[in-house]
């Protein structure tokens, strides 16, 4: 199966530190990562998809974060 992950966050080292941390587990990167603006917050929003093969069936409530 190919599972799917969307991280989302403030551009910040703790995001990238989390994409790192997938991409260490065997994720790869799904595309380029998307950004935007936060005026309430007053700084950049970013998003990076991951994808992974996977053995087995997909099932609802799969724990992405152990896979």
């Amino acid at each position: 199966m190919k599972l799917y992950r969307c991280f989302t966050g403030p551009d910040d080292q703790t995001f990238c530190l989390r994409v790192s941390q997938a991409l260490s587990n065997g994720w790869e990167l799904h595309g380029g990562p998307s950004l935007s603006f936060d005026p309430l917050r007053g700084c950049a929003i970013v998003a990076q998809a991951v994808v992974k093969e996977a053995e087995g069936e997909f099932a609802p409530g799969i724990d992405l974060a152990k896979m």
